[in-house]
This record gives structure tokens, sequence and C-alpha cells, in this order.
């Protein structure tokens, strides 16, 4: 298996792709700066944002898989970024109660050797529980919800507010494992999810 650079520097996503690759891949913080696109529905701008940070990514390894992601939460078409204080967390987190939210993850594999680069993107729904102030104020006191679209992780405390989910949990933490996967099948690279010693 060739070099393999995960485009991301979200602990979540490096669990997940050691699931399926062990510990045979490096980690790239990617610099580019999501701003939003005019005109691009949340599905388009995470595929948008997910090609851009692989795209920065490959200027630094000229040979090797790169693969980029980037989640959206979408409530009633809002999308629903990373809170930046408290005040945010709550507000992000009383629009969410009682709601059903979309999870978009925009996903990019590009080989930079071989020239590939494919794009897809994966949508899950979560329904919510109707969230009363006391239980708002509690879990943002955790810190939790710090650094997560949407203000919640369904992977912590937050699956307490989680009554149900359509589509591929794995999306909601941040890297759709089967889309991943099926892409991997696309070009040919499907292989490298089999090596034995990603499974010692």
């Amino acid at each position: 298996m060739g070099k393999v650079i995960l485009a991301s520097a979200s602990p979540r996503r490096k669990e997940l792709l050691e699931q399926l690759l062990g510990n045979r891949f490096e980690v790239y913080s990617s610099s580019y700066e999501e701003e939003p696109v005019e005109g691009l529905t949340p599905e388009e701008l995470a595929v948008h944002h997910s090609r851009e940070k692989a795209k920065d990514a490959a200027r630094h390894f000229r040979e090797g898989l790169i693969i980029s992601a980037d989640t959206f939460v979408v409530c009633s078409g809002e999308i629903l970024g990373k809170p930046s204080s408290e005040n945010m967390a709550k507000a992000t987190l009383q629009k969410i109660s009682g709601q059903k939210v979309k999870v978009i993850t925009g996903i990019t594999l590009l080989d930079t050797g071989k020239g590939l680069e494919i794009s897809e993107y994966e949508t899950t729904l979560v329904f919510m529980k109707i969230l009363s102030a006391g239980e708002i104020d509690s879990y943002v006191n955790t810190g939790e919800p710090f650094g997560k679209a949407g203000s919640f992780a369904i992977q912590g405390k937050g699956a307490l507010f989680v009554k149900r989910i359509e589509g591929d949990y794995f999306n909601v933490v941040g890297l759709p494992l089967f889309r991943l996967g099926r892409m991997l099948e696309q070009i040919h690279a499907e292989s490298m999810l089999w090596d034995k010693s990603n499974s010692e």
C-alpha cells in the first residue's frame, strides 16, 4: 500500500480511519480556510470544501492518496457551524431541539501520483429529542459541544439527545466509512482495506 494522507486534524476522523487502515497513514492538518460560497447547496459546499482541503494537502505530498472530508449539520436549511462561545452552543442546541437535522459529509480522494480525483457526499438524518434548558446548560458545561458541527457529538454524551438516525452512523461522527470504501473501490485501491497488517 502506498502512502495515505488524512487531510484533517479531526481526532474523530483519525480514529475512524484507523478502524480501516490501522496506523498506516499520515495526518496533515490542512490550512485551507472554509468560507461560504454563494449559490451552492450544503451538499455542494461540503464537497467543495473537501476538494479544496485535498488540493491544499496535495501541494505538500508529491505522491500519495489523500483523503479529506468536511461535515455540516443542517437544520431547516441553515448550516450550523462549530460554536465559538457558550451562548452560541446553547443557541444551536435550542435550534435543533426536537428537530430533524441533516448531517452532510463531503469526501474527496485525490491520488497525487496517478492524478485521480473523485468527490462524493453522504447524508444522514438525525432526529433529536426535545431538550430542556437544564439539559442544554449541563451539556454545554461539559465542553463537548465545542469543536463539533451542530454543537453535539453523537459518539459522546450527545448520544443522549438522539432519538434515532436514518443513514450512516459514522457519517454523523465525521467520516462515512461505507461511502469511503465504495470510493476506494472506484479507484481500485480497496486492497488497502484488507491488508492483514491493518488488523494486527
